[in-house]
């Protein structure tokens, strides 16, 4: 089965052709046409520049996807079994561009329509062959996930816990009460005159600290591991960007030690994000742990929540995307909807609507 996906949530306009096999998603073409440069000039994201870009660059990435994957568009028709967009969550404006492409050519392919969650496929991403050689038992490798399975779902807009029974079930079972970590990073960012996108600018600055500046850290800087303790597994950010906030206006000298607020702040999140997952994990004896989002993609996050599992968990799977299907991409799309595909799970293109709101169950 191959599936031509779309994905236009927020401000990367992407589209993959992928081949559903069995238990894994193989990967024919992904092509992602970021605006990031377009951004950083405003500090974030702007909706209406973001759909404006969507409009200029679907066709063409749309087209680039299926020459890459052997496919004239011509012979669409033929050679693809469905057509995947993400219905939401994201930006109304820029999911308008992608849902709106994806029902043309589903009514003039005459191919069946995919609705799918964007969240769901940042958790599908670990799915795709890729992804199998990173799942380890004792160092072993293994082939397949097995279910119950915790996934730590982190990202700019959305942080959390999810539990999977079997393919498709999701129970939230944790999630943010205000900032995710992503959001978190970026205020953190701006707050250290850092720039935009601040999750990689803070651990870029987080992972060249000096050793002097690493005794000052450890000694001086802190900041709270907020709900870390808390009797369930949702998530707050909001005081902890507060308390950075704060730390810098007590300190005269903050700019000299930028290394070492960024590397605590980081530290602040990861430890509370690995210490909500070895918790549920735990709890529901899941069977393997995933993680998936953005944020997934952060060096420090993926090595300790390895490490966590490997020494808390050791009986458990530990999988994570391969980095280049951590920000958004319509791979991770494609993957979702192969899923759906196998239960028939379609929608006529006349019936498609945006949500940007959309929940995963």
């Amino acid at each position: 089965m191959k599936i031509l996906a779309i994905e236009s949530s927020c401000d990367e306009t992407a589209a993959s052709v992928i081949e559903g096999r069995g238990e894994q998603v193989i990967v024919l073409s992904n092509i992602v046409s970021s605006q990031i440069e377009i951004h950083q000039k405003y500090g974030g994201v702007i909706p209406e520049v973001a759909a404006r870009e969507h409009v200029l660059n679907i066709l063409p990435v749309i087209n680039e996807a299926l020459l890459k994957a052997g496919i004239k568009p011509s012979e669409a028709a033929k050679k693809l079994s469905a057509i995947a967009v993400t219905a939401g969550p994201g930006l109304i404006t820029s999911l308008s561009v992608g849902v709106e492409t994806a029902k043309t050519l589903a009514y003039g392919w005459k191919l069946p329509l995919i609705d799918t969650n964007h969240i769901a496929g940042h958790i599908y991403a670990n799915w795709i062959l890729d992804e199998s050689k990173n799942l380890k038992v004792k160092s072993k490798k293994i082939e397949k996930i097995k279910f119950p399975a915790v996934i730590m779902t982190v990202s700019g807009g959305h942080n959390m816990l999810v539990l999977m029974k079997g393919h498709l079930d999701y129970e939230i079972i944790g999630d943010t009460l205000d900032d995710a970590a992503g959001e978190a990073f970026d205020k953190a960012a701006k707050m250290l005159e850092l720039g935009y996108p601040g999750g990689p600018a803070v651990a870029a600055a987080a992972a060249s600290i000096g050793n002097l500046q690493l005794i000052i850290n450890n000694s001086v800087i802190k900041l709270p591991r907020p709900m870390i303790s808390s009797g369930n597994f949702n998530f707050s950010f909001s005081g902890l960007k507060t308390a950075l906030l704060y730390a810098l206006k007590k300190d005269k000298s903050w700019r000299k030690k930028i290394p070492a607020y960024a590397r605590e702040y980081q530290q602040a999140i990861i430890d509370t994000l690995v210490a909500k997952t070895i918790k549920a994990t735990k709890k529901y004896q899941a069977k393997t742990v995933l993680l998936a989002g953005g944020v997934s993609a952060n060096k420090e996050l993926r090595s300790q929540l390895a490490q966590a599992v490997s020494d808390k968990l050791p009986e458990a799977l530990f999988g994570l995307p391969d980095l280049k299907y951590t920000t958004d991409n319509a791979a991770m799309i494609g993957a979702a909807a192969y899923f759906l595909a196998r239960k028939k799970k379609y929608i006529k293109w006349s019936a498609i609507k945006t949500n940007p709101n959309l929940d995963l169950n």
